[in-house]
């Protein structure tokens, strides 16, 4: 792509706003927060991405679709980066993300629910040390258990709401 030609980060941005996660194809990459940085180094752009954890199994399908998307575009040099640090947390999904999750049946993560211990936000509450409320993403009920720790994918749990029945993934707090 010649230099007058380049688009801005801004628009590439955009563009992989397209881009579906591969665990969870309601949300982008770039509504998860992964694609933390985009910038030219000369004719190559250069495409940073921090994965959800440094063993993501994920993460060599998602810079694939990267890739696919950007070369669809037109981009011919380009470079993805992996960076690890800062490490990703849960606090880059955005607000927009999170009701995209929850429409789609899975509860968004709950801020201040991490081990580092971050301050409470969003939806939920702490009630003990071990006991955490999730509201049933299908009727916003928070009358839920948890199910298993480990779920569909290692980011989220199994739980079921004791009042509609369903089960349903919670996206942990990272």
């Amino acid at each position: 792509m010649e230099a007058h030609a380049r688009p801005a980060p801004d628009e590439i941005r955009r563009w992989l706003a397209d881009v579906p996660d591969p665990e969870i194809p309601v949300i982008s990459v770039v509504d998860l927060g992964i694609v933390r940085d985009l910038a030219w180094d000369g004719d190559t752009l250069v495409v940073t991405v921090t994965p959800t954890y440094s063993g993501c199994p994920a993460t060599a399908v998602i810079n694939l679709a990267i890739e696919a998307a950007l070369r669809a575009r037109g981009i011919a040099d380009l470079r993805i980066v992996r960076a690890l640090t800062p490490p990703w947390t849960s606090d880059w999904i955005g607000d927009a993300a999170r009701d995209k999750l929850r429409a789609y049946g899975i509860a968004p993560p709950i801020d201040g629910t991490a081990a580092d211990g971050r301050m409470l936000g969003r939806i939920g509450r702490l009630t003990g040390a071990s006991n955490l409320t999730v509201a049933c993403p299908r009727c916003a009920s928070n009358r839920t258990e948890r199910v298993s720790q480990f779920g569909s994918t290692p980011c989220k749990a199994s739980w079921r709401c004791t009042d509609c029945l369903e089960p349903f993934d919670y996206f942990k707090c990272i």
